[in-house]
């Protein structure tokens, strides 16, 4: 067993489909367990389903406990299903004051609210060896089988969707980590305009499954987060058990993404991307629910389509074809 430092982020694919392959799951209730590519877990409560989210808010933020409802509310949302309670660990380094996790208690409340969710429980406290707030939340939410929707239905002629354009995330991250090399670089009005994309376009996908949900069938949901799109990409092939092929030019990437990316030397399709949510659908309904999207105000693209073949992710650009590196982490560490 290699003594190598990993490197931060995400654990690399090949470690984490070992550890994955050793757990075993007895429970006949257990409807989805662990597995790439697959954010949450399901299980079978008499004519419900109970759909279960852990993720963690690990880098310093202004928003911190309003960003931890909201990544989490994501996952559950790509099964079809509605968040329902949260649980948050809330860990703070020495030094904290009272009013800063107040400040922290008030932004989980407030975000919980706005969707309807129940702050159900969790912990918090002073602890040694960090220096700064982290958080753990755990989302729960309910369906139906009928419903439930997970990444390993993506069908062979199926097309890819993506809302908003990529990495929404990372934009607003940099800008807010960053702020004195971006106001020189491009100026404080657009510094202000990344800073604001939390909120607009938004890291929420709510909206964007339900609309899609309700506008036509969708086969498979994922929500880019670590990894960025590319990431995404990956371990929805590897989930379904597809090739996808993606025409690169049709991602949508707005000019100031594009301009900050390229100020700190990052790949966009490799960035932290929440905001953004990523869909199969059958062909038939591809054109509805894009309209559906985009009549609600939400940008929808159609960047490629499913296929059968070894798992995996095809880059069409312009016609030349090359296979679509994983990420071995996000972008944005390169930058921590």
């Amino acid at each position: 067993m290699s003594k190598t430092s990993l490197p931060i982020g995400k654990l690399p694919p090949a470690l984490l489909a070992r550890l994955l392959a050793d757990i075993k799951i007895n429970d006949k209730r257990v409807v989805v367990g662990p597995g790439s590519g697959l954010d949450c877990a399901v299980i079978e409560m008499d004519d419900r389903l109970l759909v279960l989210k852990s993720d963690p808010i690990t880098f310093a933020s202004d928003t911190i406990g309003w960003y931890a409802v909201q990544v989490n509310a994501n996952d559950i949302a790509t099964s079809g299903a509605k968040p329902r309670w949260f649980l948050a660990t809330c860990l703070f380094p020495p030094g904290t004051s009272e009013s800063d996790i107040t400040m922290i208690a008030r932004q989980l409340t407030t975000a919980c609210s706005a969707l309807g969710i129940s702050l159900v429980g969790g912990h918090t406290e002073i602890t040694h060896g960090i220096d700064h707030p982290i958080i753990n939340g755990t989302m729960i939410g309910e369906t139906t089988r009928e419903h439930l929707i997970t990444p390993r239905g993506a069908m062979p002629g199926d097309l890819i969707l993506l809302t908003k354009g990529i990495p929404i995330e990372a934009i607003a991250l940099l800008a807010r980590e960053f702020p004195e090399k971006l106001s020189q670089a491009i100026g404080v009005k657009k510094l202000k305009e990344a800073a604001d994309y939390l909120t607009s376009p938004g890291i929420s996908i709510l909206r964007d499954a339900r609309i899609a949900c309700d506008a036509g069938i969708v086969n498979a949901m994922h929500d880019p987060t670590e990894g960025g799109l590319a990431g995404a990409l990956w371990e929805l092939a590897e989930a379904s058990g597809r090739r996808l092929i993606i025409e690169t030019q049709k991602v949508f990437i707005s000019s100031l993404a594009s301009e900050v990316c390229s100020l700190f030397q990052l790949d966009p399709l490799a960035c932290l991307a929440s905001g953004s949510l990523l869909l199969t659908v059958p062909a038939s309904d591809a054109g509805t629910i894009a309209q559906a999207l985009s009549t609600d105000g939400i940008r929808c693209d159609i960047i490629g389509h499913v296929k059968e073949g070894k798992p995996g992710v095809t880059a069409l650009e312009y016609g030349k074809r090359r296979s679509l590196p994983r990420p071995e982490r996000d972008e944005i560490g390169k930058l921590f």
